[in-house]
């Protein structure tokens, strides 16, 4: 176990689960009857993808690593360079197998999910802008790859992944400055996002008449990204950015209950939310960020 716990690491456990979150909340944005379970190759090829994209993220930042966090599974030599790299490649593929057997049109969107993933690891993460749209894009793709399901659905809900975007925008701009610390500007565009997001989904729920079983979804969600946002506001410096980083991450959970509640699969929202104390578990053991 010692010495598979680094390549776990790399992967980043918890952030995983909140990619079957997203798979999720697109079967229900596209009101999938839960027929068959052929949806499973969608929740493999996410974990490909996700699990992919985090591993060629330490694998790009290696060199910066060994100076800012050297305690990281490939600086601190625990995985060697090479092996990680091939990890990283053999997760994307997979990814994007699982969802060619699924349809056509799902393996597509894995490609592009896959490429966008290679494209913010090695060239715009640590852009200003680029950076926060091209990983935004990437959990976006996510959401769109559970709503490949029934793809009928994206041409009234496609915008819906938009949100997403905005999302982890938001995040990914607090986390550029989690090492050193950040600007309050910075932060207050974060929870402008986040506000932009919580709106839409109440917005949404309230056209779709499940607005009452949406509010507690969303007002929970507003308190776990609230809270640790506000403190880093109150105080920027690297820890409290950390944590406001951590629970955004963790909170996608959810932010995609909250769309199975909007969309009326109350059944869905809840077990999609039952999946949040497994994560914040991971996230005890296993690195998030």
């Amino acid at each position: 176990m010692s010495t598979l716990k680094p390549y776990l690491q790399l992967t980043r456990p918890a952030n995983l689960v909140t990619a079957i979150a997203d798979i999720l909340a697109g079967l229900a944005i596209a009101q999938f009857a839960f027929s068959d379970f052929s949806p499973a190759w969608l929740v493999l090829s996410t974990l490909g993808l996700y699990g992919g994209g985090v591993v060629m993220n330490d694998v790009f930042d290696a060199k910066l690593d060994s100076i800012e966090r050297p305690e990281r599974p490939i600086p601190s030599g625990r995985v060697p360079l090479s092996a990680a790299a091939t990890m990283g490649i053999s997760l994307l593929l997979l990814g994007i197998i699982a969802a060619g057997i699924f349809s056509i049109q799902s393996g597509m969107i894995a490609i592009v999910i896959a490429v966008l993933t290679v494209l913010y690891n090695r060239f715009a993460k640590h852009h200003v802008f680029f950076g926060p749209l091209t990983m935004g894009m990437c959990r976006g793709g996510n959401l769109i790859l559970g709503m490949s399901v029934l793809p009928e659905s994206f041409q009234k809900w496609g915008l819906i992944a938009l949100l997403p975007i905005a999302y982890i925008g938001a995040i990914t701009l607090i986390s550029q400055d989690e090492v050193h610390g950040g600007k309050k500007r910075t932060l207050y565009i974060a929870a402008l996002l986040y506000l932009i997001v919580l709106s839409a989904q109440l917005t949404i729920s309230s056209r779709q008449g499940n607005l009452l079983f949406t509010i507690p979804f969303v007002l929970l969600h507003t308190w776990l990204i609230g809270r640790p946002l506000f403190n880093a506001i109150q105080n920027p410096i690297g820890p409290m950015i950390g944590k406001a980083v951590k629970a955004g991450v963790i909170s996608l959970i959810v932010m995609n209950a909250s769309w199975c509640a909007a969309f009326g699969l109350l059944p869905l929202a809840l077990a999609v939310l039952a999946l949040l104390p497994l994560s914040l578990l991971l996230a005890r053991v296993f690195a998030v960020t």
